[in-house]
């Protein structure tokens, strides 16, 4: 694969992602609805890795403002804190009482307010990635 079918194969998996992230606000299934957030924004994080960077693959990481930093992207100073927020929601390798505060405070307001935060953060990205055509 090249380095555009690359960039499209993870805006279309990102994409993938997001209708879940819909799927599981829909049906209460608010942290994973959350973790699926942290998903779509690692994968456009990723396409715009690609982009940015002459050769390789992006990094084999989850950690968004790492990712950011490799990046020519320039967010807002509130955009880049909220990467540390979405860090949060990557439960992989998390430890059981770390989840169980995650679900406590991921209720439908939380998460509803959070997931349009993504939104907003997925088109910009989008964005940034269209006009780098």
């Amino acid at each position: 694969m090249g380095k555009n079918e690359i960039i499209a194969h993870w805006i279309t998996m990102a994409e993938r992602d997001w209708k879940s992230v819909e799927a599981l606000l829909h049906a209460g299934q608010f942290m994973h609805a959350l973790f699926f957030s942290h998903l779509v924004i690692e994968k456009l994080m990723k396409a715009n890795w690609m982009h940015d960077n002459i050769e390789g693959q992006p990094p084999r990481i989850h950690d968004l403002e790492y990712l950011y930093n490799q990046t020519e992207l320039s967010l807002t100073d509130k955009q880049v804190e909220f990467l540390g927020v979405l860090n949060a929601w990557n439960l992989e390798g998390r430890y059981q009482d770390y989840k169980d505060k995650l679900y406590k405070r991921a209720n439908k307001s939380y998460a509803e307010e959070k997931i349009n935060q993504v939104n907003e953060l997925r088109l910009c990205l989008l964005s940034e990635l269209q006009k780098k055509k």
